[in-house]
């Protein structure tokens, strides 16, 4: 047993070690013992403030649009439908992201935010984590808008009743995110698992949110192999392709 007690030990360092440990630093806990303190309470909130927006946001968005006076505004400001607009769907994608679906429970996009947008703010910086977001986001209602121009028979289409249902919520950012996380961390096992399950999802239910997901692991794919190739060209000392 102690032998597979530290084969597993071995497994989880390889996987997830530094991850553990980059989060555990850049919290500022690497050199002291974890404190409930006016100043360790700052410190949490200047080290993932894009993370708890974004937690005030979705919670705020599910308070306001459960009550009668609030859904219509809700649905002005932050949902998303492949029949409107493109202009005026992309100037509310920015608040989609954070308007959770109306038949799921809150609390499910309220802790994949804490633990994948916490995780991936500390290693892998703000910017990034939001850059990925949105390009995950923006793929998912890329793809919706496609399945909509291409029709219910079309390749990888849907339904036009399902197609051009509501499309918000934090889950497509969330699998981009992660699975962007475990590439830049070489964490392998973690991005298949992610990836097999989103996929599945897609192909066992197919549904609009599915889709998505499956659309915003390609945008992720997409933003890592372009950061390695670029990360690669810079080593190397070769200057950018113009092709």
């Amino acid at each position: 047993m102690s032998g597979f007690s530290k084969r597993v030990g071995d497994f989880l360092r390889a996987e997830w070690g530094g991850v553990i440990l980059d989060v555990w630093d850049g919290l500022g806990l690497a050199d002291q013992k974890p404190r409930v303190t006016p100043k360790a309470i700052l410190q949490f909130i200047h080290t993932i403030p894009l993370t708890l927006t974004a937690l005030a946001l979705t919670a705020g968005f599910q308070a306001v649009q459960q009550q009668s006076w609030g859904a219509g505004f809700v649905s002005d400001i932050g949902v998303v439908r492949s029949t409107l607009p493109f202009w005026q769907a992309l100037l509310r994608t920015p608040l989609s992201l954070f308007v959770p679906a109306l038949d799921l429970p809150v609390w499910g996009a309220l802790l994949q935010l804490v633990v994948v947008f916490g995780i991936a703010e500390v290693t892998v910086g703000r910017l990034r984590t939001l850059a990925v977001a949105y390009a995950a986001t923006l793929a998912g209602t890329s793809y919706a808008r496609y399945a909509l121009a291409v029709g219910p028979h079309g390749f990888l289409s849907l339904p036009t009743d399902v197609v051009t249902g509501r499309d918000t919520g934090p889950s497509a950012a969330v699998a981009a995110v992660a699975m962007y996380v475990a590439l830049r961390y070489r964490a392998w096992l973690t991005a298949s698992a992610v990836a097999v399950f989103v996929v599945g999802e897609a192909v066992l239910f197919p549904n609009l949110a599915g889709y998505e997901h499956c659309a915003g692991l390609a945008a992720a794919l997409i933003m890592c192999w372009a950061e390695r190739r670029a990360e690669a060209r810079h080593r190397s000392g070769a200057p950018p392709s113009r092709s």
